[in-house]
This record gives C-alpha cells, sequence and structure tokens, in this order.
C-alpha cells in the first residue's frame, strides 16, 4: 500500500510537487485544506472582476479553503495565477468532466442562468449559496432566504433603479452568506513579471516621471453599446485635456476598439495602447495610467482593481451599485430617463451626448491631483499651477 494522500493544496498526486519531492506533513511548504470551494461566475467579464471581492470573505470564513472558480473563456485569464484561487475551470467540456471529479464542503453560485445552474448539477456540494434553477420550471430562484434581496431586485426595476441604495459587491457578498468587509476591495493582483511591464510602460509614456497618465477607456461590451461615448465626444474630451500641462493621454480598450480608437486618435498627439494582446495585457495598461477615464465597463472595474483613480461616467446602468472603494467618482449623465438597462434605444438624443464633458473634464483634473499628492507624499504643490 502507498503512503496516504496529504491534504495539502500543493498535492496533486499525479507527479513531484514543484516545491518539494519529498512529501510529507513537515515539509515547510505545506498548506493544508480544511474547506473546499467552489465558485461558480461565469457572467460578463466586469462582472467576474467584481466578484474578485468576494475572496477575502471566502478566506476568512472559511478556514484554509480551497477554492475553485469556474468561468467562461477568456475570463479565465483574469483569474488564472490568482493567489487565492487554487484551480481555475472554464465551461469546456474537458474541463466540466474536471469538475465531476470533485466534491465541495460550498458552492457559492453568482449567476442568475440555467447555465450556472447546470455546472452545479455536474458535481457535488454539501451546501449551496446564491441561486438556483428550479429543475421543473427552468426558473431561477434564490438557493437560500439570503439571496432574497438579490433576486427581488432583479425582478422589480423599481426597487433596482430607485430603492435599493446597496452596491452589486455588497449585494452579492450578502446573498451568499459571507461577510461585507468594511473595506471591500476587488482582488486582482499582479505579477512580478507584469508589474515590470507596468513599470516600463509608465516611463515610456511619462516621458521618464515626467508626465502624467490619463487613460481614455473608449469602449464597452455590444450588450449595452450606449454605455460609451460617441467618437467626436471622445475627441472633445481629449481637447479640452490637451490643453493641461504636462499630460500624456493614452487610449485603451480591446480588439472590438481598435478601429475606433484610430478614429478618435486621428491627428492628435495621443498614445493608442495595444488592444489586440489579452486581458492581462489590457491589466497592465490600465494600471500604468494615473486617472482613467471611461464607462461602466471592463475597464472601469481593471481601473479599480488596480486602485487608479477612475473617473466613469453613467447613463443606461446604475451608478448607485458600484462601489469606488475611495480610488474615483461618478458622473452621471444628464438624461432624464435613465437607468434604464435597455440594451437597444432609437433616442435622438442619446444619454452619451448629454454627458458633461467640462465636469468630466474637472473630475480628472481632481483625480490627477489626487494621484501626484499620492505619489509625492507631503508636498501640497499643485501640477495646475
Amino acid at each position: 500500500m502507498g503512503q496516504k494522500p496529504i491534504a495539502c493544496r500543493h498535492f496533486s498526486g499525479y507527479k513531484p510537487c514543484a516545491l518539494n519531492s519529498n512529501c510529507n506533513l513537515n515539509c515547510e511548504f505545506y498548506s493544508p485544506v480544511e474547506n473546499r470551494i467552489l465558485v461558480i461566475h461565469l457572467g460578463a467579464l466586469g462582472a467576474v472582476v467584481r466578484g474578485t471581492g468576494i475572496l477575502q470573505s471566502i478566506k476568512s470564513k472559511y478556514k484554509n479553503a480551497h477554492i475553485t472558480w469556474v468561468t467562461q473563456k477568456p475570463a479565465d485569464q483574469l483569474l488564472k495565477h490568482h493567489p487565492d484561487i487554487d484551480r481555475v475551470l472554464t465551461t469546456q467540456n474537458d474541463d466540466l468532466l474536471a469538475l465531476q471529479a470533485l466534491v465541495f464542503d460550498a458552492a457559492f453560485v453568482i449567476d442568475k442562468s440555467l447555465v450556472a445552474s447546470g455546472i452545479l448539477r455536474r458535481t457535488q456540494a454539501a451546501n449551496v449559496f446564491g441561486f438556483v434553477a428550479d429543475p421543473f420550471t427552468g426558473a431561477i430562484l434564490p438557493a437560500t432566504e439570503s439571496a432574497n434581496e438579490l433576486w427581488q431586485i432583479g425582478l422589480d426595476d423599481h426597487m433596482k433603479f430607485k430603492l435599493n441604495k446597496k452596491t452589486e459587491l455588497q449585494l452579492i457578498l450578502e446573498s451568499l452568506e459571507l461577510e461585507v468587509p468594511k473595506q471591500m476591495a476587488y482582488s486582482l493582483p499582479l505579477s512580478a513579471i507584469e508589474k515590470e511591464i507596468v513599470q516600463n510602460k509608465r516611463q515610456s509614456w511619462s516621458d521618464h516621471g515626467r508626465l502624467q497618465i490619463v487613460g481614455i477607456n473608449t469602449g464597452c461590451s455590444d450588450v449595452i453599446a450606449a454605455k460609451k461615448l460617441s467618437v467626436n465626444a471622445h475627441r472633445e474630451l481629449i481637447q479640452k485635456l490637451l490643453l493641461q500641462e504636462n499630460l500624456q493621454l493614452v487610449l485603451l480598450g480591446g480588439p472590438e476598439d481598435t478601429e475606433r480608437n484610430q478614429k478618435i486618435a486621428e491627428g492628435l498627439p495621443v498614445i493608442q495602447s495595444e488592444t489586440r494582446q489579452g486581458l492581462r495585457e489590457g491589466l497592465t495598461s490600465v494600471a500604468a495610467c494615473d486617472v482613467v477615464f471611461t464607462g461602466d465597463s471592463l475597464g472601469m472595474h481593471m481601473a479599480l482593481s488596480q486602485k487608479v483613480w477612475t473617473v466613469a461616467w453613467f447613463g443606461p446602468t446604475c451608478a448607485h451599485e458600484i462601489d469606488f472603494f475611495g480610488h474615483g467618482e461618478f458622473l452621471l449623465s444628464d438624461a432624464t430617463c435613465g437607468p434604464c438597462w435597455k440594451r437597444n434605444c432609437q433616442k435622438p438624443v442619446m444619454c452619451y451626448d448629454l454627458v458633461d464633458l467640462n465636469q468630466a473634464l474637472q473630475l480628472i483634473l481632481k483625480g490627477l491631483q489626487r494621484s501626484h499628492e499620492k505619489n509625492h507624499p507631503g508636498r501640497t504643490d499643485s501640477i495646475f499651477g
């Protein structure tokens, strides 16, 4: 008979441990596993970034937790190698087969979807929190009473738009019966190599520290396309910023924003960041900025995850659902019809046409001053004269 398997998070059972090939309880790298936790969060990319805010509360409630997170591609790029996540699986068939081999002490199902509930059926969990599907009707239901408030908000626009004052992260934590920390935060740390990339970008973009960097995240997903400004509005904001001294403007976005960024940049002295090298590359571009201006999008959540001062404008979606954690402010469109969460709108004047760009400018400058004070503690001089 072989040696009894050791309940260590580094023990695989099929090859020597990379940390110590002599596997025993006296190993200096021994990390016991007492609670096996499953997180199912497929959602939009920005929602997955926001979902990382539950990790510290899981670790607090469940001693020596081993965390498996199931998500959809390409969100796995954001979560892989996360120091608090032991295993990242996707909805691809091989990963779902691997999930069937596992059992968990607790499962947190954040998505209100049949797909998420179907993934849950692929495994066993002693306790389920969040949301499940009625197996007969397919209706999504709260897994426990604690998820009822978030469930009701999703069913009632008046409650969602007018009555609710909680952030989405707080609602998620409460629905999962996890503690709401006094200091909530997203958790999306950079690797040592990525930190070097950030510093290299800062040096390059800021002319070796002589300029402050304003990132302008120009895009959003196609689900609610009205969450991004028009090309002309971006150009107008850039022209206002170019009147300021000691600034470098960088256009941010994903592959779907590449051509649009070229139109925005035409004839203007701005840098177009790399948009086609994956999510982690985009994350380092965001982290290299002093301030990010954005709509309610993945770029906003990325900036908040890196504690970059974030100025985010809101029209069709709910500003009160976003926690800036003291690292930014929101700007509401002057449109009177928002929030609406409409995927399509045919109004002659859109909410993105009614964003006060002068106010956006002032909030960006406020953020630059905050960043200056943070990076130069004790200095009270203003970078704007």
